[in-house]
Order: structure tokens, then sequence, then C-alpha cells
């Protein structure tokens, strides 16, 4: 069965400070998303869509596309503020000082007209191990089309944060059958001192290494093992009819406002707690790097100058010109 690969690569970087959608961190300047859609490729996708907005097109185009090989079949497709909004709605953002999309769930929306098989999803910027695109792409290519029975990979949160600030994070509930049961997207997950919890009440005392700051205040102490989600989804089309009602709603609700995100987990909590979809979550070895902050940029490139030493990548990636 055809499979697909959806890469969101519209993000807008504040935190990184840059389009870091385009940062090389590969010794031919390779950026992160090349290394995504080589595994995927070997995993066994069949091809690649990019979701952008039309402001970086061109760099795009010059910078990532033109890199990759004339045999790997991909498109591009768009996000911007106004996509799928109903008429009233753009005015009411830009009114508010809204400059950004709606977030990941608005991007899987915007992409929709790309994806008639089975796809998987991810982030631009993250690195996810080809253990994670193999797992996934097994799952799907399995999947009956018309089915609202998905997957996603599985990491441990160990394995998923930055040493130079905050992360976020789908914190995951997972039943003993492998079902997700909840996800709740955690936007300010820090490492701190093992033991101490850098002074924190919530952790002291008790080996937290890893403290969610949440939004209405206080902290709450996670352990490395935890379940979290690096937004690698795997669904079938059956996921728009689905989700495009819970953004209609979002943007009633939040129109006017500058910062409001319709994200993917939040999306996918919603559908598995009505009882809408299914979710089966695959373990995955694989530790994460990305480009959060512009700090991660180094970690990156020496990640990837050792999974190459190590022989996982050939360097050039995509081979001699």
């Amino acid at each position: 069965m055809k499979t697909s690969l959806l890469v969101l690569a519209a993000g807008m970087g504040s935190r990184f400070g840059g389009i870091k959608q385009m940062a090389s961190v590969g010794s031919a300047g390779e950026t992160v998303l090349e290394y995504s859609v080589h595994d995927a490729l070997q995993a066994g996708f069949d091809e690649i869509v990019f979701l952008v907005r039309r402001s970086i097109e061109p760099d795009f185009r010059s910078h990532v596309l033109a890199r990759l090989p004339a045999r790997v079949r991909s498109r591009l497709v768009f996000q911007e503020l106004e996509s799928l909004l109903p008429p009233a709605a753009p005015a009411a953002a830009a009114a508010s000082g809204r400059a950004k999309p709606w977030g990941t769930g608005h991007a899987l929306l915007c992409a929709a007209e790309a994806l008639d098989a089975p796809f998987a999803v991810i982030n631009a910027d993250d690195f996810y191990g080809r253990a994670s695109f193999e797992a996934v792409h097994g799952f799907l290519a399995a999947a009956d089309p018309a089915a609202a029975e998905f997957c996603m990979a599985g990491f441990l949160l160990a394995n998923t944060t930055s040493p130079h600030g905050a992360v976020s994070r789908g914190l995951c509930e997972v039943a003993a059958d492998g079902f997700l049961r909840g996800v709740t997207e955690h936007t300010a997950i820090c490492e701190v001192a093992a033991g101490a919890a850098a002074g924190s009440a919530a952790g002291a005392g008790r080996g937290v290494a890893y403290l969610s700051r949440l939004p209405e205040g206080g902290e709450r102490g996670l352990s490395g093992d935890a379940v979290v989600s690096m937004n690698l989804w795997g669904f079938t089309p059956a996921v728009f009819p689905l989700a495009r009602p819970l953004f209609d709603r979002f943007i009633s609700a939040n129109a006017s406002s500058p910062k409001a995100e319709f994200y993917l987990p939040g999306l996918v909590d919603e559908l598995v707690a009505a009882g809408r979809a299914t979710v089966r979550v695959l373990p995955t070895p694989e530790a994460w790097f990305g480009l959060t902050y512009r700090e991660d940029l180094e970690d990156a490139r020496a990640r990837v100058a050792a999974l190459t030493g190590a022989g996982r990548y050939p360097a050039p990636l995509w081979g001699r010109p």
C-alpha cells in the first residue's frame, strides 16, 4: 500500500531565532529534516509532502528540495494564517496582531488535499531515528485507509529534552494493551538536577529529573520513563473529516487570539476521549535531538557527526554530486 510522509515545515522558529527548517547540521549542509526523509525512505515510505509557508518557498526549494535526489517523489503544500478560515476570521486575527498560523492540527488539515493514503506526520526540526519510522510504516502499510485507526511513536521523556531550555511534549497515558488513553500537551518541560529538582517542592528528594511548569502556576515532577509524543503520528485519510469540525469550533472561539494553538496532540486526545478513533502507541528506543533553541544547533551537528561516524548515515547524505 502507498504510504506518505508529511513534514511540517511552516513553523516560525521564535525560540530558535530564525528559519530552523533550513539550518545546516550535516557536513555537506544537510538539514535535520533531510535525515528524517532519508530514514523514512529507507523504512519504505513512497513520497514526501512538505508543508511550508509561501514566504519561505523560494529558500526551501533552493536549500532543501534542490538537494534531494530525483528519485525522491515530493510535493509542496502551504499553510497560512488565513488557510481554511471562514470569511470574517482573518480580519479578527489581524486585528489581534496575530502573525502565525494556527498550529500543528491546522497544518494537518492544510495538507489534506495531498494525502489520499495512510501517512505519517513529523516536525521538520526534530530527529526521530530510523527505528521510529520503521515502526510507524509497518503499522500504516497494513492499515485500512477508511478506518480511524491511528498510531504514534512513543518516546521516553528522558530521550527527548534539551539542556538549553524548556520543551513542549505531549505526555501520554498508555493502556496495558498498548493503546493511547489520552495525551496532554505540556509546553514547558525542563531538565533539572536529579534529586534536587532545582529546589522545587514538587520534586525535591524524590530523584525527579524533569519538571513541567504548569500554565496555571506550580510545577509537576515527571519521570524520565514517561511516554511522550514527539508529533510522529500515523494517520489514515479518515482523520480529516473528524478533525475539521474540531478546528472550525476552535476558530469560532479563538479567531481573535494572538497566541491560541490548535495542537495535534489535543486533536488526537479529543478523538480518543470521544471514542471516535484509536491510537496504537509504538515504543521507540530512539533518542531525539532537534532545534528548539539556537544553542541546540551545535549539539545537533555533533549528534549527526557521531551517527555518521558510526555508519548510520552516508556522508554526504545523498551521495556525491
